[in-house]
Order: structure tokens, then sequence, then C-alpha cells
């Protein structure tokens, strides 16, 4: 059975408190959805227009079969370029979007690559074999022994099967972060193999020109991956100082980490985004892991909190003061920039109130002129609902309200069943709404929206998800 309890202002602190967090920073420059799909589309008919300046007349079935296999080809190799900029974590992309938005595109893009590239395989190979008379066995075999570099490209793509494969939402459930993050390296070794192929056999690279743009194309995208996933960690390690300041245990499994250093806020980091975290220890150095802010970031200061889900996760909880960090961000579009209406609501299960307990102190700082603020909490027991004391001190504000629930979901009092939250937060068709928590909270909770009436653009997530 789930109960429901409405908090009560206690007379007086309740918990410790972080420090007081400066001003938020200005909304960020971003690209929309809609710009980002129209440049997109746009490179997709440059990408056309490239293959009908170098395409004559088609004689025959063996020449058209053939043209589809280079438009398949062409239109494979522009849609890495695209799936590599999804993924290549430039703030500009990511704060607009969010980053669970982006992951999404890019597993779609990732399938149509797959795609794409069979086409390619399967025209190339019937189109020329329809020209020449050869049987398809002999042309492929033809083709793997005569022409330059198509076994790279073989290779390539079976990489990137392999990767896609892994990625499937079935198989990913049973496959550790690990090792699935030094599986997803692979995809680089593919590109470069595929890279090699199309500019010494695609028929459409033969002019300079055209050679010089695809380069070009590539190179610019190669840049963003390096800067922002690289090199730009490594700058924020040299002008930051991150080290790990403490360590603190908030319950079971749960710890809280500060991360100090200075100059903090030319990060412009906002409550509900996240870094990636790269903590510099034996076994932890190879790999960055995604943890949101659960604190307002400070000029000195940088909290995270963060459960033993996995090996890393609970590895974390033995870190040592001191321990360097190389941090990679901010990213992550759930924050107060994405408000449309007067009043908030938070809705947080277990975890998930990291970056929710960020947003409620800098909407605790702002105070009444921002609106009312509701958040409503749940966790199985007690012990699930982290950083209590300090949520309990925030709600002293007089615009802000908490709701604890406790048990599991779909009891008599679950706040998601029927009307249940309408009747609890009364304006809710004119609040925002912002969400996280495990999957099925936040798919109940939307569907609780949706059926309370509240617009899908006033909700807010982001799933946490690799």
């Amino acid at each position: 059975m789930t109960t429901f309890a409405t908090h009560h202002r206690p007379q007086g602190p309740t918990g410790p408190m972080p420090p007081t967090s400066r001003s938020a920073p200005r909304r960020p420059r971003t690209i929309s959805e809609r710009g980002l799909v129209g440049a997109v589309l746009l490179g997709a008919v440059a990408v056309l227009a490239l293959w009908w300046h170098d395409t004559t007349m088609l004689p025959g079935l063996g020449e058209w079969v053939t043209a589809a296999g280079r438009i398949a080809g062409l239109l494979g190799g522009y849609t890495i370029v695209i799936a590599l900029l999804l993924m290549c974590r430039a703030p500009w992309i990511d704060h607009g979007l969010g980053t669970d938005r982006l992951s999404r595109w890019h597993a779609m893009s990732g399938r149509f690559l797959i795609g794409l590239l069979s086409a390619h395989a399967v025209l190339i190979i019937w189109g020329y074999s329809l020209t020449s008379g050869a049987g398809l066995l002999a042309q492929t075999n033809l083709m793997l022994v005569a022409v330059p570099n198509v076994l790279l490209a073989v290779i390539g793509y079976g990489l990137l099967v392999l990767v896609g494969g892994l990625s499937a939402r079935q198989v990913r459930k049973r496959v550790n972060y690990e090792t699935w993050y030094l599986v997803h390296l692979l995809t680089y070794v593919a590109i470069g193999l595929s890279f090699l192929h199309v500019l010494s056999t695609g028929a459409d690279f033969q002019a300079g020109w055209a050679k010089a743009l695809w380069i070009s194309l590539y190179a610019g995208v190669a840049g963003l991956l390096l800067w922002y996933r690289w090199l730009n960690p490594v700058r924020n390690a040299v002008h930051h100082h991150p080290q790990v300041g403490r360590v603190t245990v908030e319950g079971p499994g749960v710890v809280s980490i500060v991360i100090t250093g200075r100059a903090f806020d030319r990060l412009e980091a906002q409550a509900g985004q996240f870094f990636r975290w790269r903590f510099l220890t034996p076994s932890g150095w190879w790999q960055s892991h995604p943890y949101s802010l659960s604190a307002a970031p400070t000029d000195s200061e940088l909290r995270i909190t963060v459960k033993g889900l996995g090996r890393h996760s609970a590895e974390l909880a033995g870190l040592n003061p001191g321990t360097r960090v190389l941090m990679e961000g901010p990213y992550g579009a759930l924050t107060t920039h994405r408000r449309r209406n007067g009043g908030v609501l938070l809705l947080a299960g277990g975890i998930g109130i990291t970056p929710l307990r960020a947003m409620l102190e800098h909407l605790h700082r702002e105070g009444p002129a921002t609106g009312p603020a509701t958040l409503i909490y749940r966790g199985r027991t007690a012990t699930d609902l982290v950083h209590r004391a300090e949520i309990d001190q925030l709600a002293q504000a007089d615009h802000i309200d908490v709701h604890y629930g406790l048990g599991d979901p779909g009891g008599a009092d679950d706040v998601f069943v029927d009307a249940r939250l309408a009747d609890l937060v009364p304006d809710l068709d004119r609040r925002d709404v912002f969400l996280c928590g495990p999957a099925p909270f936040m798919d109940a909770a939307t569907a609780c929206l949706l059926r309370s009436g509240v617009p899908q653009r006033h909700i807010h997530a982001e799933r946490f998800e690799f």
C-alpha cells in the first residue's frame, strides 16, 4: 500500500544544507529541434545532388540498380556523420534537445545506417552482376578480390552490425555498461575502414572538389568529437582542478560525492543538469559515467549523489578525498529554462531525486516570484528517500510544498491512480512538470499526467539509459 504524507514545515532547520549557490546562468544559445532536422534534411538533399551531378544516362536495368546502390552508399556515409554529430556532446545541440532525445535519435540513425549499408552492398553486387552477366557469387568474389578496400569495408560493416546488435534494447539490458562502452568504441574503427573504401572506390568522389568536401564533412564532426569528448575534459581539469572533496553516506548503498575546485561558475552549469565523470583511480580512469548534480552548483563545489546499482557506482563509495577527476559537461535540458507556466511540479522516484533536489534548491533561492513549486517524492521504503532533511528545510519556504510517498506502486493511495494527482495539485494543468526516476515510475507518471490533461509540451523528462 502506498502512503502519501504532506510535509509540515518545521520550526527551524532540520538538516545540513550545502553552501549558497550562485545566481542562475544565462539562457544558453541552442539549436531547436526544427532547426536541426531542417539542417539534416538539407544535407541529405546536397548528397543526392552530388550523385545527380556525377550521373549520366542509365541505359539498362543493371545501371539503374547500381545507381540505387550508389545512392544508398552515399546516404549511408552521410548518416554516419549525423550519428556522430548527435553524440558529439556539443552544448548548442545537447542543451536544446536533451541528451535522452539525442540518444534516441542516435540509435535510430544507427538502424538507418545498417539498412542503408546493407542495401548498398546488395544493390551494387546485383547491379554489377546484371551488367557483366556474372553470377551473384562470382561477382561478390570478384569485388572482394579486385576492388581496393572492399574487404576493409566488409570488416567495418561487420563491426557496425556487432555494435548495433549489442545496442538492441533486449540485448542491452543483459550487458553491463563497461562491456557496452568498450564494444561501442569499435564504431570508430568501422567508420575508418568504410571511409577508406569510399574515398578509394566511390564513383562520386573522383572529382577533387567532391572528395575535399566529403573529407571536410568528416573532419568537421571529428573535430567536434575530439574537442567536446576528449580535449574539453582535459581543459576543465587544467582550469578548474576538480578533485574529490568528501564522500558522505546518505543511506544504504547511496553516497554523495562533493567535487571541489575553482571557478566552476565558468562552466555555466544549471540545476537539473549532469556531467560525465571520470574518477582517476586504477579501476575507473578509463570510463566515464553520467551523474546528475544533486545540489545547485556553486563556484567551488559540485555535488552528485550515486546509488550503487553497478560495479562502478558501488566502487565510488570508496573514493578518497583528493582523487583527481575529469568532468565532461554540463549536459542535459532538464532545467528551469524549459518552463512555460508560472508553477512547477517535480515528480521524483528513488534516486531520481538528484536533479530535482538541485532544481528545488534553485526555486527556493529564486523565491515566491517564480510561482508555486510542489515536489512529490516516492520510494518503496523510508530509506529510499534520499536528502530528506535537506528537502524538509527547503520546504520551509512559503511557495514550496513537499509530499512523500512510500510503498509499492498501484496501491490504494497511489497518487498516480485515477485523479488523485489532480486532487493533490489542483492547478496541475497550469504547471510545468519535471520527472526523474526509474523507467516504470516515469511511464506511470507520464501516463497519469496525460490522462489528467497536462499537455505533452509541459512535461519535461530525461531518461538516463545507455
